[in-house]
């Protein structure tokens, strides 16, 4: 079941990815891909997520995934901030 869940997650954000990018082609708003390059690294994180617990669970990741993570939320931030100046 965990296997699903993170999975899911995964394809969710990635999901998320493209089409805040899609909309970014077509609207060139700052803050559409400044939200699509953040949920490429929250996609990164799970997909990190699902190797580090699934896929070889005798080595840790968290440093890995906690580090995505945070660049996820502060490319988030940077952009909400650069866009409403």
């Amino acid at each position: 079941m965990a296997k699903t869940v993170y999975i899911l997650c995964a394809l969710t954000s990635i999901g998320c990815t493209l089409l805040l990018l899609r909309a970014y082609i077509r609207t060139k708003l700052p803050l559409l891909f400044w939200s699509g390059i953040a949920f490429l690294a929250f996609a990164t994180s799970n997909i990190l997520l699902f190797v580090d617990l699934i896929v070889f669970p005798e080595y840790n990741l968290l440093l890995w995934r906690q580090l995505t993570t945070l660049i996820g939320v502060v490319l988030l931030l940077y952009g909400l901030i650069r866009t409403n100046d």
